[in-house]
């Protein structure tokens, strides 16, 4: 009965050990959308900014413009009516107004130039981003797709791990798996552990020579004086041993 009882309570551990790495999955599947969420507003948000900085020069571009086209029409007149002058100093006024339409002219060019070199920037970051959006919603579309399907796979087998431990539990005698639940609310797995050489495996310390006598009696189940895990002699459960031994070959 001992033996059996050590037997239920490793399985109860191993279903235990499973149904936490279940639950870690199911927790953690909704977050990986929320990730990608996130990553898809930054890239929104980017996106945005680039078109309000887009809408803005390409204003400054269409003003430039139309100033350029609008003096250099003045500049046209003034030439037409340049013939016309009567005296050189009405002829010498002429000249410098004009040559102050075409310098500033010449800076409205330069400047024109230089916004449309930011605009090809800005446009070429903005497909950029528009390539990567496009990739974040196919990653989206798909994990949203297979989210379902892996949760429900995950709680399915929740259940039935569920219903195994309901089982294993029923072996063990309720004052043991009361000690087993209560230290597997305190302490990090695992909770039940074998001692190999008067050693126990959950803290590696040395258990005193009594209580390693007590254990290898196989009376009744043993909590380490050290850690408080629940502890067994590995020579009880002969699978185990050649697990260690397999263990300690590779």
């Amino acid at each position: 009965m001992y033996q059996k009882q050590i037997e239920q309570l490793i399985v109860l551990q191993a279903v235990d050990d499973e149904i936490i790495l279940l639950e870690g999955e199911i927790k953690q599947a909704p977050l990986e959308l929320s990730d990608l969420e996130g990553r898809v507003a930054a890239v929104k948000e980017r996106q945005g900014q680039i078109n309000e900085r887009l809408e803005i020069l390409r204003g400054q571009q269409k003003k430039l413009e139309f100033e350029i086209e609008e003096d250099a029409g003045k500049i046209k007149k003034s030439k037409n009516k340049l013939m016309m002058v009567g005296n050189t100093k009405e002829y010498h006024a002429m000249m410098r107004e004009m040559d102050s339409l075409e310098r500033v002219n010449r800076m409205r060019e330069e400047e024109k130039i230089a916004v449309m070199e930011e605009i090809s920037r800005q446009e070429e970051g903005l497909k950029d981003l528009d390539t990567e959006a496009e990739g974040l919603h196919t990653e989206y579309a798909a994990k949203t797709a297979t989210l379902e399907e892996r949760l429900g796979k995950a709680r399915k087998r929740v259940d039935s791990l569920d219903k195994k431990r309901k089982k294993a539990g029923k072996v063990v005698p309720p004052p043991i798996l009361g000690r087993y639940e209560f230290i597997r609310a305190r302490i990090a797995h695992p909770v039940i552990v074998p001692v190999d050489r008067g050693v126990c495996a959950g803290c590696n310390i040395m258990i005193p020579p009594q209580t390693y006598n007590d254990l290898q009696k196989g009376k009744q189940i043993i909590a380490c004086p050290n850690c408080q895990r629940l502890i067994y002699w590995l020579e009880h459960l002969p699978e185990a041993n050649a697990a260690a031994a397999q263990e300690e070959e590779d």
